[in-house]
């Protein structure tokens, strides 16, 4: 019996959380969506970078990664 009352407890004060948190998500996405894209394309940045030091290596006949 203790059970089945933690469980309707439970359930009484999770689901506003629960709905808070299903409203709240596509505007966090929405937010964090720049982010991303920005991240994204510093990486892309840094990997050219990368690639263009390490040019000279290969050309010459240098292992990736040895």
């Amino acid at each position: 019996m203790l059970k089945l009352l933690l469980w309707c407890l439970l359930l009484v004060v999770c689901w506003p959380a629960a709905l808070l948190a299903l409203l709240l998500y596509p505007l966090v996405w929405l937010i964090a969506l720049p982010f991303r894209l920005l991240g994204l394309a510093v990486d892309g940045l840094l990997e050219l970078v990368g690639a263009l030091f390490l040019l000279p290596a290969r050309v010459f006949g240098g292992r990736p990664g040895a």
